[in-house]
């Protein structure tokens, strides 16, 4: 049978357009049903609001001291309704609006007006709108609709004037009340919009301006430190070994160089998405490597390119293929017997365009239709360069290249059986071709003849990857079997050793000094060892999408999850991987204290005890996703949030090892996406999959408030929230409330970063309440970013992306002089990021 990654090279475009435009739709379809929802909870959450009232009304209303369309309201309850939402706390038969504002009789007025002011009224009540979706000039306007169920804001004063406002008046129901002078008014909440949902935000009390606020870029900014996984998995011939003692390869958009003996970093960063191919010059100091195409933020295509560039300075020599490339760049290839003039690229279009370049003066001598199956690998003839072997799919093509035209014959496999897969091939020292299979074979093709010589049985399942070392011998790492052997230049088998289970099957070969290797593998893992000793990983990373993040409150480590079932553990300081574990479903959240809590796709979470991996906790609530998990700030309690709507908070004792249900947090209408504790530890505030701002009480029993005006002023011990009044301003133009996967305020409360969806992180100043906030952006995701965390000093930021298996640590740096986008090509383990500065528009 064919294992999966024998395919892994073809490209996903070629699934039907016509299935892509359907998930759009059902998307787009499920976004609607969430949003129908959350009004339907509106809705009721406001109609046993009025049920509550009602009661209250009619026994004022028999009383007879005021009214409101011919229904009477005596002064006391007025004045407790202004502390409240007025839409919220009427029946619709009585709600105010601007067309009818409070009616007084006689005396009562007289001194109504007197102690409110005359100029005051119901519908004096002002806010400002935002709307991600068109985002409005700001611009003051009296609120017309319906205030957020939870709660209105009873209006605070302020003045166009420096002079400072007037103080407010407390209210039965502690809100202050309005007491404005005439021609002054103060915003007291902003309400932004996504995907027609208002969400209302409250402005804290210490803000006596709003418009008056200013929003500048951080004092800090990142450079990247150091990243950690590898493309194994469905990428080949991407790791090599520079003269200068540095291995070679990549993941996301980073190149990385990393020093094996220093254990340092370099990083090549000039890729705008993937990187999909390596090459390397025969000088051993310049490198080639293709990227794929990508979409930029609006959904539009982006121009695949290769770049070549010296690995001592970093510095890109040359951009070939910009706008000629389709979709991506497959494979790519120096020539070596004329110096390394030319560079051979195939593209990932239908046709596998194979084109020739003198890449020195990016002119392009040949280009060419190759197949329309899968191409795999490509590379000049050692000793000439008009000849030139491609393979892929099913076939074997020998070009040559004759006045400006390429020629193609197909390999003929004769009485052999024809592999699905021809997956690798390399020159012998004799000049003959060989090539490894998915049906474990090595065969050998004549250098003039193109038939096949000789069949050699090599491997169980696939010959993944082939090597020459400089005595003529030969390396193949198998895919099912997981054996790397040594064969002789005649292809005898001399030496053989397993790779352990966990790393996978062996994806390519590096030769170290002829005894030690480098092997990448399809679990993404690079190892270094001989035959003899055996082998071990020098590099690692996950394998599937990863989501979860979390950092230790006191230490350099963080802990990191996703579908590949794998819990790891890094060590920030020594970039290393210090203990990795195995789950039975999906882990969909972590959270580190003295242990590690382990949210489950199943309902189902775990807490493992940091140093010995054993679980010391087994607990499930419901059966859905647990989405996200917090601890309190002084761990006493924990709060899970889950797919099925609800919080879930436990009491923590013996040192994070034993939990007790102390309550449920019940009232938001979808999934809970992101939560944080006040730093007392009695308040949680919470946001849903329908962008929806909540605020328990725990202390009192997980009581929803119902007010979110009194929690304007709220402290909170973090900030991962993505909607609130003091991370409004990172929400851009055009959003649609998926575009920001996940926040992290800065434990210093200086700054926060984002994760978007669009590969890139960005760092705004904290708090950022405005929106077209200015940013830094940083660029080095191949995938959407899901989630950011500063380290427990917050001398790191870490950035986790999700279909790369990317995770990159960020150096934070004070504000310095120079360019902060030069390249730092030192020997330390620092080279900088591309970061550039955004305003938001």
């Amino acid at each position: 049978m064919q294992p999966c990654n024998d395919v892994s090279a073809e490209s996903s475009t070629e699934f039907p357009d016509r299935l892509s435009l359907m998930e759009v739709r059902l998307q787009a379809q499920e976004d609607e049903i969430t949003l129908l929802k959350s009004s339907l909870a509106d809705a009721l959450r406001k109609l046993h609001l009025h049920d509550q009232q009602i009661p209250l009304l009619k026994q004022q209303l028999i009383a007879g001291k005021r009214f409101v369309k011919g229904i009477t309201v005596p002064l006391a309850l007025t004045r407790a309704i202004q502390s409240l939402s007025l839409e919220d706390a009427l029946p619709e038969s009585i709600q105010f609006t601007d067309e009818t504002p409070i009616k007084l009789r006689g005396e009562e007025e007289d001194a109504f007006e007197e102690e409110m002011g005359k100029d005051q009224t119901w519908s004096s009540i002002v806010e400002e709108s935002i709307q991600p979706t068109t985002i409005r000039t700001l611009q003051q306007q009296q609120s017309k609709s319906s205030e957020d169920s939870q709660g209105s804001c009873p209006q605070t004063p302020t003045s166009s004037s420096p002079a400072p406002p007037k103080e407010p008046a407390s209210s039965p129901h502690g809100g202050p009340l309005s007491s404005i002078r005439e021609g002054e008014k103060m915003l007291c909440s902003i309400k932004m919009f996504i995907r027609g949902r208002p969400i209302t935000m409250y402005i804290p009390s210490n803000i006596l301006n709003y418009e008056e606020l200013r929003m500048d870029l951080p004092s800090q900014k990142l450079d990247l430190d150091w990243v950690y996984g590898y493309r194994g998995r469905d990428c080949r011939a991407n790791l090599y070994l520079l003269p200068s003692g540095e291995a070679v390869y990549f993941i996301a958009c980073v190149v990385v160089l990393y020093h094996i003996s220093n254990q340092t970093q370099r990083h090549y960063q000039k890729h705008t998405d993937c990187v999909r191919c390596l090459a390397i010059h025969p000088d051993k100091v310049r490198v080639a490597s293709g990227q794929t195409a990508g979409v930029d933020k609006d959904g539009k295509p982006l121009q695949p390119f290769v770049h070549i560039w010296d690995s001592k300075t970093l510095v890109t020599l040359q951009q070939i293929g910009l706008g000629t490339f389709e979709r991506g760049v497959g494979a790519v290839a120096f020539s070596s017997s004329d110096a390394g003039t030319f560079l051979c690229v195939i593209d990932d279009s239908n046709e596998h365009v194979l084109s020739v370049w003198d890449w020195n003066k990016n002119i392009k001598h040949n280009e060419v239709k190759n197949t329309n199956e899968a191409v795999l690998a490509v590379d000049f003839s050692p000793t000439d360069t008009n000849n030139i072997i491609s393979c892929g799919k099913s076939h074997v093509y020998f070009w040559t290249m004759t006045a400006g035209t390429l020629t193609k014959k197909q390999g003929i496999f004769g009485k052999y059986k024809k592999p699905k897969f021809v997956l690798c091939f390399v020159f012998s020292l004799t000049g003959d071709v060989l090539t490894g299979d998915s049906e474990g074979n090595i065969l050998t093709w004549g250098k003039s003849t193109f038939q096949i010589m000789k069949q050699t049985r090599a491997h169980e399942g696939s010959v993944f990857t082939m090597c020459v070392l400089q005595g003529g011998a030969i390396l193949s790492g198998g895919g099912k079997d997981r054996k790397i052997i040594r064969w002789s230049a005649d292809l005898a088998p001399e030496r053989e050793c397993e790779i352990p289970e966990k790393f996978g099957a062996v994806r390519t070969i590096a030769d170290v000094d002829g005894e030690e290797l480098l092997v990448g593998t399809t679990r993404n893992a690079i190892l270094r060892g001989t035959f003899s000793d055996g082998f071990v990983a020098i590099v690692q990373g996950h394998v599937d999408e990863m989501w979860g993040l979390a950092t230790h409150h006191t230490q350099n480590i963080f802990l990191t999850c996703g579908n590949d079932r794998q819990v790891c553990v890094w060590n920030a300081e020594e970039h290393k991987l210090d203990w990795c574990t195995t789950l039975e479903s999906d882990p969909s959240e972590i959270i580190l204290l003295s242990v590690v809590s382990v949210g489950l796709s199943t309902g189902r979470w775990v807490v493992l005890d940091l140093q010995t991996k054993e679980v010391v906790s087994d607990l499930t609530d419901g059966n859905e996703q647990l989405s996200v998990m917090r601890y309190s700030p002084d761990g006493s309690f924990l709060a899970v949030g889950s797919h099925d709507n609800f919080i879930y908070i436990y009491n923590v004792t013996e040192g994070g090892r034993r939990y007790t249900r102390f309550g449920k947090c019940t009232g938001h209408s979808s999934f809970i996406t992101h939560l944080d504790w006040s730093k007392d530890g009695k308040y949680v505030m919470s946001n849903s999959g329908d962008y929806e701002i909540l605020y328990w009480d725990v202390a009192s029993g997980c009581k929803l408030l119902r007010n979110r005006f009194e929690s304007k002023d709220r402290k909170w011990a973090s900030y991962t929230c993505v909607l609130g009044f003091h991370v409004m301003g990172v929400w851009l133009e055009g959003s649609d409330g998926t575009d920001i996967n996940a926040l992290c305020r800065s434990h210093s409360e200086s700054m926060v970063a984002v994760a978007d969806d669009f590969c890139k992180v960005h760092l705004f100043q904290y708090p950022c309440p405005k929106p077209k906030a200015p940013s830094y952006k940083y660029e080095g995701h191949g995938s959407h970013v899901t989630n950011v965390r500063f380290t427990h000093n917050d001398s790191h930021l870490l950035s986790m992306g999700g279909k790369d298996t990317c995770i990159l640590q960020w150096r934070v740096k004070g504000a310095g002089t120079g360019d902060h986008k030069e390249h730092l090509a030192s020997s330390s383990s620092v080279c900088s990021s591309s970061s550039s500065p955004e305003n938001g528009t």
